[in-house]
């Protein structure tokens, strides 16, 4: 290259340094969950739909604390219907472990599948009565052991590997489901916030961010879980559950399976 191409392309250079003085380059964003539409937008979620925070958590109680109650013994075969494997009809998938178990094997021993609840029950002491206790919406059919493990902890990230626990993690205070059912746990603890409130006679439920809350109303982590949520969108199967329980049981539904954005949206 001559000196004198050399010179013209040191003043080009020097141009568009001036040019871009001053400029802010861009910065990477999370990208939120999509809007979602329903075919129960225009109906079910009617008095929802276009609201965002305090107005759209209202809302979205009113709806859903319309609904038919079960008892516990009734959960049982409810859980054989909603967590149906459906490559097996005669077996469910197990929450945390992700294992296909036959139907039959529900009980208490070691082997068997039992009734976790995923908001635990001692966060806010309504044990199993009929409500809070019973309701679908956060009852998963769960590997005895595996379940145990997993106790009454809240949820946050890390830890050592669960046994036999497909992937997830536990320490010390916190429980760390595997990567597939991260936002599931997020989208039914969210739903138990929104849906016990105070107002009928249970602890009004709520996500923090603390972990060891024990007896306490209250589940963390919500930065987790909402990253949970973002990260794990609702599958097939957790689609079809939440209409199972609409069509044949609870006859209400997981709005943040339907509009996983309202989760940002409120929180």
């Amino acid at each position: 290259m001559s000196v004198a191409q050399t010179g013209r392309w040191k003043t080009l250079a020097a141009s568009v340094a001036a040019v871009l003085v001053g400029l802010a380059l861009p910065t990477a964003a999370a990208t939120p969950a999509s809007a979602t539409t329903t075919a129960y937008d225009a109906t079910y979620y009617k008095n929802a739909v276009g609201k965002t925070g305090t107005s759209l958590k209202a809302s979205l109680h009113t709806i859903i604390s319309s609904q038919s109650k079960i008892s516990y013994d009734a959960v049982w075969n409810a859980l054989k219907a909603t967590d149906q494997d459906p490559n097996n009809t005669n077996n469910v998938i197990l929450l945390y472990s992700g294992v296909s178990r036959s139907k039959s094997l529900n009980g208490g021993a070691v082997g068997d599948w039992n009734r976790e609840h995923v908001w635990a029950k001692s966060h806010g002491n309504f044990g199993e009565v009929t409500g809070p206790g019973t309701d679908l919406h956060h009852l998963r059919a769960a590997d005895v052991q595996v379940n145990s493990i997993r106790g009454n902890l809240d949820f946050d990230k890390g830890g050592s590997a669960v046994t036999n626990g497909g992937g997830s993690l536990v320490d010390s205070d916190s429980f760390e489901p595997r990567d597939a059912d991260k936002g599931d746990v997020a989208r039914m603890i969210l739903y138990m916030a929104v849906r016990y409130d105070g107002g009928d006679g249970f602890a009004d439920l709520e996500p923090n961010e603390k972990v060891g809350n024990g007896s306490n109303p209250y589940i963390g982590k919500l930065t987790v879980l909402k990253q949970w949520n973002e990260q794990d969108p609702p599958s097939a199967f957790e689609e079809r559950r939440n209409q199972v329980i609409y069509d044949t049981y609870q006859h209400n539904r997981n709005p943040f399976i339907d509009h996983p954005e309202w989760v940002e949206a409120i929180w």
